[in-house]
């Protein structure tokens, strides 16, 4: 397990004692509650932007058709 430091006040560390909780616990599990947000947060932005593009792209050939369309007027369309 990896070690972190991380600094306080002194009337900050004088509230924690009065709480009697596993500290160290208790910040893991906001580290790791953080990183599950922002991985959310990434998957949604993701989603959004592929919801963007999909659109933009609707009415429009798809690329097969367009290579094939390329394809038949260089080479005579297969005469």
């Amino acid at each position: 397990m990896t070690v972190i430091t991380v600094r306080i006040d002194e009337e900050t560390k004088r509230l924690m004692e009065r709480i009697r909780i596993n500290w160290s616990e208790f910040i893991r599990n906001a580290i790791r509650s953080k990183i599950a947000e922002e991985r959310r947060k990434n998957l949604a932005k993701a989603v959004l932007i592929n919801e963007r593009l999909r659109k933009k792209s609707r009415g429009e050939a798809r690329a097969e058709e367009i290579v094939r369309k390329f394809r038949d007027e260089r080479y005579g369309g297969g005469r």
